[in-house]
């Protein structure tokens, strides 16, 4: 498992152009690196990210990677990743701290933790991602409610939304968001990556579509005919821990 930190605690984690830089690559290299099966985002010190930052925007900076850009906002708004990301949120994610959230696959989220999209409130638009995630993934009107006010939901407000999979006690959505990673990290890591790319590519596809069970039936090849398939029946039977060999 791999723990990314958003690290820029005196600036509550905004987003410039190093920081979308520097959280690409880290991204990047943690899918590249073997032995990580999973990577939990969280920030340091109070907030997980007050989103954009405002003054660096003002400068002209776009919160986009320098060397990346096609990586989308913050290094990750549009970088797909095939291993699972959790976010920690262990405090404020605000605007493009929102976004990042809603990009990444799992979310726990800290009790006195508030999320928002307050966009409109200073003239922009939720572009990274949120306003179309958002309603994607939580009923359309409470989605226009939030993107629309820009008003603050709750951890237990989210929650209700399943916009988080967990609230946890303040100060401890890292190591619940661990111990999650712990659970998807015990699975075979090529069964979990094709499963996570999968559910993706047909979220919002037509079940009687002959092209979705195409898509199905690539993936099912793939993973059935893999040394992994074949170890996960033999420990089965065995009645052992299976040693996945992620091949």
């Amino acid at each position: 498992m791999r723990v990314l930190t958003l690290n820029r605690p005196d600036s509550l984690n905004a987003i410039d152009d190093d920081l979308a830089t520097a959280l690409g690559d880290a991204v990047a290299a943690a899918e590249d690196h073997v032995d990580t099966r999973v990577i939990v985002l969280t920030g340091a010190g109070r907030a997980f990210c007050a989103g954009m930052d405002l003054k660096a925007f003002a400068r002209g900076e776009s919160a986009m990677s320098r060397t990346k850009p096609e990586r989308g906002f913050a290094g990750i708004a549009q970088h797909l990743v095939q291993k699972p990301v959790i976010a920690a949120v262990n405090g404020a994610a605000y605007g493009l701290g929102a976004e990042i959230v809603l990009a990444c696959d799992m979310a726990v989220m800290d009790h006195d933790a508030r999320f928002a999209l307050p966009e409109v409130r200073v003239g922009l638009l939720a572009a990274a991602g949120g306003a179309m995630r958002l309603a994607q993934q939580i009923p359309l009107k409470i989605a226009m409610e939030m993107l629309l006010t820009g008003e603050a939901l709750t951890a237990g407000q989210a929650a209700r939304w399943g916009l988080v999979n967990a609230v946890a006690p303040p100060g401890r959505a890292l190591e619940r968001a661990i111990s999650l990673g712990t659970r998807i990290a015990a699975n075979a890591p090529l069964a979990v990556q094709a499963t996570k790319v999968l559910a993706q590519a047909t979220a919002h596809a037509d079940g009687w579509e002959p092209s979705v069970w195409e898509t199905i039936r690539d993936a099912q090849d793939r993973i059935f005919s893999s040394r992994d398939a074949v170890e996960g029946a033999e420990a089965f039977a065995a009645k052992r821990f299976p040693q996945w060999q992620g091949s």
